[in-house]
């Protein structure tokens, strides 16, 4: 049985104690902290191979079928197994969706945000043990999954606090003998479809987002990690979320999701994943179905084909630094990741010689041991990059990388690719890879520079190396994405500060973390009371 959820009507938005603070990171070089890291891990593997059940209405059930999640540093290595929901489970899930609905839409804002609040302290509690779930399932070293981790906990916390002001909203104007008012009010039940690059952070905020408004969810976890969604959805039971407000459900995407999205029933999709697989749900939602009397809203993050410009005046050892970073995190595995490096003619070749330089510094190898990087995800994905990777030898000039690492055993492992002299509408140059592939294209000046990172289909994030503050004023106008940074990185961004999503085929830029997603996830009703006069 669930704990009743302890409401915070107390909390005040304008206190201290009710303010928003980002989640600070571990210092995995204090040995104290290392040695607690390893400590999950070691209490993490001995849960390895665990079953797990769908969870529909509060009612845990068997599939004949199963999604077997694998390690993909050790691919013989099961992490978790799951049953594979089929699309004769969509309307069970709905019916229980439905029926949890009708009361939690009209719980209390503030014990909505409470449930939030319990959950992110739970996790808080359990850190580093989410970070050695993370560690083996998707493989994230120890400061990529904390990083997670973290976001997890500031989300939480993040719409927990929005949901309040957004309970709180008046009208701009209260007309004359009237009592005017503007409510936010959930949308229905909702399917929440998230990635399992940030399998965390990402499936815990749309499913957060989505329930503290008062919708309830359906979640399909991606099948590469559902474990860490089944840990999540522990925490929400722990914390006090009422049976059927998230339904646990893995399944395939061509038969359980494509069934969940076209139900009549579903009110919003929260997706995040491949542009080709965004557009179908997109399409799909598009169509009414018989006894469908709403539009289906779909908020979608879809990837990009991130670029950061490297200027002649910037600093470049700090250039070098944030284009390694932002490449090569978590082995190019982010929808923010910088693929295409845009470096001004004058300092093109001594660029391209420290990035070699740099990048041969980069460990790889297991992520349990903490190495810089690690594998992909799956054998699928290595191959389609490995293909991406011949063509790159096509089109450009191997620098360093352009294979798989296979001295680190069965894992799937893809060294570290950087390919130069890549024509700006080259294949690799316009297309997401979403691996360790970096290319580096040269560019006369800073307006050749700005108009080739404006040349793809996507606009997620970017990033300018520069001194120049005209240069700078000029990006921050023209620059095309969604999130834009200026001297640092173009992946991190942080929940309240850098509210994340992009333009064009990078999705609705739906801006997670940032003030106005909640509103994505209700619907506004303004009501007008006449006052009598007594």
């Amino acid at each position: 049985m669930a704990a009743t959820i302890e409401t915070i009507s107390t909390i005040s938005l304008r206190s201290p104690r009710g303010e928003f603070r980002n989640t600070s990171s571990i210092d995995f070089n204090n040995p104290e902290n290392a040695r607690a890291m390893r400590e999950a891990l070691r209490q993490v593997h001995a849960q390895l191979g665990t079953e797990y059940d769908l969870v529909i209405g509060g009612k845990m059930s068997r599939t004949k079928d199963k999604i077997k999640s694998l390690n993909p540093a050790k691919p013989s290595e099961v992490v978790g197994i799951h049953q594979k929901a089929g699309a004769e489970h969509v309307e069970p899930a709905m019916q229980a969706a439905l029926h949890a609905f009708e009361s939690w839409r009209t719980t209390s804002w503030e014990e909505r945000a409470s449930l939030l609040l319990n959950a992110s302290a739970i996790i808080q509690s359990r850190r580093l043990e989410f970070n050695a779930w993370m560690v083996y399932e998707v493989g994230k070293n120890w400061a990529e999954a904390d990083a997670d981790t973290a976001e997890t906990i500031d989300f939480l916390e993040f719409y927990a606090r929005e949901a309040l002001r957004l309970s709180r909203v008046q009208t701009p104007v209260q007309l004359p003998g009237e009592h005017d008012e503007l409510l936010y009010i959930p949308l229905g039940v909702g399917a929440v479809i998230p990635p399992w690059n940030f399998p965390f952070a990402i499936m815990a905020g749309m499913t957060s987002a989505a329930i503290v408004c008062g919708n309830t969810v359906i979640l399909k976890p991606s099948s590469d990690s559902p474990t860490i969604a089944a840990k999540f959805f522990e925490v929400l039971q722990e914390a006090g979320m009422p049976e059927g407000v998230v339904n646990f459900c893995p399944g395939s995407g061509s038969t359980f999701g494509n069934a969940l999205v076209e139900h009549p029933k579903i009110r919003f999709i929260a997706f995040t994943g491949s542009k080709e697989v965004g557009l179908d749900i997109h399409s799909r939602a598009a169509q009414p179905r018989k006894g469908q009397i709403w539009i289906k809203r779909t908020v979608l993050e879809m990837g990009g084909k991130d670029s950061i410009v490297v200027q002649a005046d910037c600093d470049l050892d700090s250039a070098v630094e944030g284009v390694v970073a932002s490449a090569f995190g978590f082995n190019g595995q982010k929808c923010s990741a910088c693929s295409r490096a845009i470096v001004e003619e004058p300092i093109y070749d001594l660029f391209v010689s420290r990035l070699r330089d740099r990048v041969s510094q980069l460990a790889q190898g297991d992520p349990a041991e903490n190495k810089g990087t690690g594998p992909v995800v799956n054998e699928g994905a290595m191959k389609s990059i490995l293909e991406y990777i011949e063509i790159g030898k096509k089109e450009g000039r191997l620098i360093t990388g352009g294979g798989r690492a296979s001295e680190h055993g069965e894992g799937y492992y893809v060294q570290p690719t950087v390919i130069a002299d890549v024509a700006p509408n080259a294949r690799i140059s316009q297309e997401e890879i979403f691996g360790p592939v970096l290319a580096v294209i040269k560019a006369r000046d800073f307006e050749e520079s700005l108009a080739i990172a404006n040349n793809t289909e996507y606009g997620l994030t970017g990033a300018i190396y520069t001194s120049s503050h005209d240069k700078i004023e000029r990006a921050m106008r023209d620059f095309h994405v969604g999130n834009l940074y200026i001297n640092r990185k173009c992946t991190g961004a942080m929940v309240g500060a850098h509210p994340f999503g992009g333009f064009n085929m990078s999705g609705t830029d739906s801006k997670a973390g940032g003030p106005d997603y909640l509103y994505l996830f209700t619907q506004a009703k303004s009501v007008a009371e006449k006052v009598t006069q007594r």
